[in-house]
């Protein structure tokens, strides 16, 4: 059964994160950070199936090297607090084949992100445990023309009502941030979420796969059942092999829930249908008795 996954965060260096060790750790390479000097090594992880990366037009071809473009964006942002990248978990169909999944992600990510000036960095994880899953790596900085780094935003002037800078007590005029890009609008993650159940659902669709997937929560499709929750890799594997973990227990308790809470809407349906055969015969019988009264006694009833 095709599921539906998709889930976005932030990479910050405020939150002692690095994205050249999210970028190695996803592609299962070696990469040393320019940063801090740290060498992040993970030749040796397993599952990873595919890996690539993805270029605006106005992006420099050395970015196609994972380490120039990821120790590149470190090196641009200079606050210990800054956001480097945005990260986005995708869960894949098992329906489709590898070559399928792939195109799929390279798709939806060309659509989204590189046709707006990102620059992506994907990774398809899969350990032939049922979970299979790509993770990408977006950078938040635009580019400019000439393919250097551009601002995430600017400073605007706040005018009165004559059209003249507004003078602060401290001698500095009164400004506003206006950010360059639309990137972290609250609606864009909407817009990314009903995206890939779109071309997931245009993909199982292309394929003959009659199994559809929906980005909306259960109470806005509204369908009357519990959600279950993600398991991730590491739960995932321990109960393919027989051993029962946490999030395990609390999706086995979730789905015996929502047994129940469908025999209730069974039987509720049964009964609603009960009632409504009931209304159906008092209605035949009024009108039966209406049709066989005279004349006078009908406009009694009626008025």
């Amino acid at each position: 059964m095709a599921i539906y996954h998709l889930s976005i965060k932030i990479i910050s260096r405020g939150k002692g994160k690095s994205a050249v060790a999210a970028a190695s750790y996803r592609s299962g390479e070696k990469i040393k950070n320019e940063y801090d000097g740290i060498v992040h090594d993970f030749t040796r992880k397993g599952g990873i199936a595919h890996t690539e990366i993805l270029l605006p037009q106005n992006a420099p071809q050395e970015f196609s090297d994972r380490g120039t473009l990821w120790n590149s964006v470190e090196k641009i942002e200079k606050s210990k607090n800054s956001q480097l990248a945005r990260e986005i978990e995708i869960a894949l169909p098992k329906e489709l084949n590898r070559e399928k999944q792939i195109e799929l992600v390279r798709e939806y990510v060309k659509e989204n992100f590189v046709k707006v000036g990102m620059c992506a960095d994907i990774a398809l994880h899969d350990k032939n445990d049922g979970n299979p899953h790509a993770h990408i790596l977006l950078t938040m900085r635009p580019l400019n023309e000439d393919k250097t780094w551009g601002a995430k935003s600017k400073k605007e002037y706040i005018l009165d009502e004559n059209g003249e800078k507004v003078k602060l007590k401290n001698g500095n005029y009164k400004t506003r941030k206006i950010n360059t890009t639309d990137w972290n609008e609250q609606e864009k993650t909407e817009q990314w979420r009903k995206a890939w159940a779109g071309i997931t659902n245009k993909y199982l669709e292309g394929n003959s796969i009659q199994e559809k997937v929906d980005h909306r929560s259960y109470e806005r499709q509204g369908i009357e059942q519990i959600p279950t929750i993600h398991l991730g890799v590491s739960a995932t594997q321990m109960e393919k092999k027989g051993i029962t973990t946490d999030r395990g227990n609390i999706n086995r308790e979730i789905k015996h829930q929502n047994k129940i809470l469908k025999e209730i809407a069974r039987r509720i349906k049964a009964l609603l249908n009960w009632i409504r055969g009931i209304g159906k015969e008092e209605k035949a019988e009024t009108d039966n008795l209406k049709s066989t009264l005279p004349f006078k006694e009908n406009l009694t009833i009626r008025f």
